[in-house]
């Protein structure tokens, strides 16, 4: 393989590309956010041992996404094979928001999801936006890694959103990731 990457907006007629999006990840650890004179810092702390976990299927969609100046979809391809995707929305306060980014298991470490990073922020860029915001849970250490490596900072702590749903999620927190232009 030669991993070629192309990354494509969402359109009605590859919509049927996207499949699978919802595999297991691996739950290390979580992050540990501390706030100190108004700012966040973050350590980990690991688990003794790790697990798999998945989301419930995506109920999306697709088609509301196509063509719309407010809502897009970007798709990766590696050497022709769909890889994963980010969903995205302007948000009402300059902030292109990501409401999902997933990429396949085969083809995670691979770059598949800083492309799709790059991609938003260029929409973002191109669209008047000042930068990307997401939120994801404390449990899922590897996806904040990775949010720090493509430069996101923890912008907000949210210990409530979670408390209400079963378990995992009921002993999740909620972060709030900035990348700001």
């Amino acid at each position: 393989m030669g991993n070629e990457m192309v990354i494509k907006q969402i359109r009605k007629e590859i919509i049927k590309d996207i499949k699978g999006i919802n595999e297991p990840f691996e739950i290390i650890g979580r992050i540990k956010p501390s706030l100190v004179n108004g700012e966040w810092s973050v350590s980990e702390e690991l688990f003794d041992e790790s697990y798999l976990h998945s989301y419930p299927d995506d109920d999306v969609d697709y088609k509301e996404y196509t063509d719309n100046p407010d809502q897009t979809v970007f798709m990766a391809y590696v050497d022709g094979e769909f890889a994963g995707r980010i969903i995205v929305r302007k948000d009402w306060n300059k902030f292109l928001f990501v409401e999902d980014i997933s990429v396949l298991k085969d083809f995670r470490g691979r770059g598949a999801g800083t492309a799709l990073v790059n991609k938003a922020i260029e929409w973002a860029k191109n669209e008047g936006m000042k930068g990307l915001a997401l939120e994801t849970q404390d449990n899922n250490l590897l996806a904040c890694r990775f949010y720090l490596k493509c430069g996101f900072v923890l912008g907000a702590v949210n210990s409530m959103l979670y408390k209400n749903l079963d378990k995992p999620f009921c002993d999740c927190v909620a972060l709030y990731w900035y990348l700001i232009f």
